[in-house]
């Protein structure tokens, strides 16, 4: 009787997994092949965990757990396209020099000169690095490592931040709506 109550819910999870994976297989090769996708942030994990920890321990009621930060419900994404790369992503960390106005903060660009590989991986997947060449106060290393269903964790690198991860889901873009007269 027990096995076969684990063997349902293993059965179980396995259907649930699938059926709320982001993107099919055949969806998410399409869209990177195409370099036409958006990566949309559900957590950060900077890796400036203690300073954050630290941080956190000085406001009311101490709490700590820098460690992972939930985006879920914000619109933090990564835009790729063959042309353009354009990052709306928020920042927690180590930052070696601050912006001089702070909605600056965070990473936020719009890149059209930069290189893009990408890898096939051995389960399926994708890795795909990204290097921003054009912007003017610096530029960024990014990694992608994307699974078959559409799942995602970003890594960015920059030389007057320390690195930071995401993880999320890539999605088709959205086409925009025609406007009516």
């Amino acid at each position: 009787m027990k096995n076969i109550k684990f063997i349902l819910s293993v059965l179980f999870t396995l259907t649930i997994s699938q059926a709320f994976s982001q993107t099919d297989k055949e969806t998410t090769m399409k869209i990177v092949a195409d370099k036409n996708y958006v990566f949309t942030a559900n957590s950060a994990m900077p890796l400036a965990s203690n300073d954050i920890n630290r941080i956190l321990m000085q406001f009311p009621g101490g709490m700590s757990g820098g460690g992972t930060i939930n985006l879920t419900g914000s619109q933090y994404d990564l835009k790729v396209t063959k042309d353009s790369i354009v990052a709306y992503l928020p920042y927690y960390g180590r930052a070696f020099n601050a912006p001089y106005n702070p909605n600056d903060g965070g990473i936020k660009f719009t890149s059209k000169n930069f290189t893009y590989k990408e890898d096939k991986a051995k389960k399926g997947g994708y890795t795909v690095s990204i290097t921003t060449n054009d912007l003017k106060t610096e530029n960024y290393q990014l990694f992608l490592r994307i699974s078959q269903n559409g799942y995602a964790s970003l890594m960015v690198n920059s030389v007057n931040k320390q690195a930071i991860n995401f993880n999320g889901f890539l999605a088709e873009p959205k086409k925009k709506k025609p406007e009516s007269l």
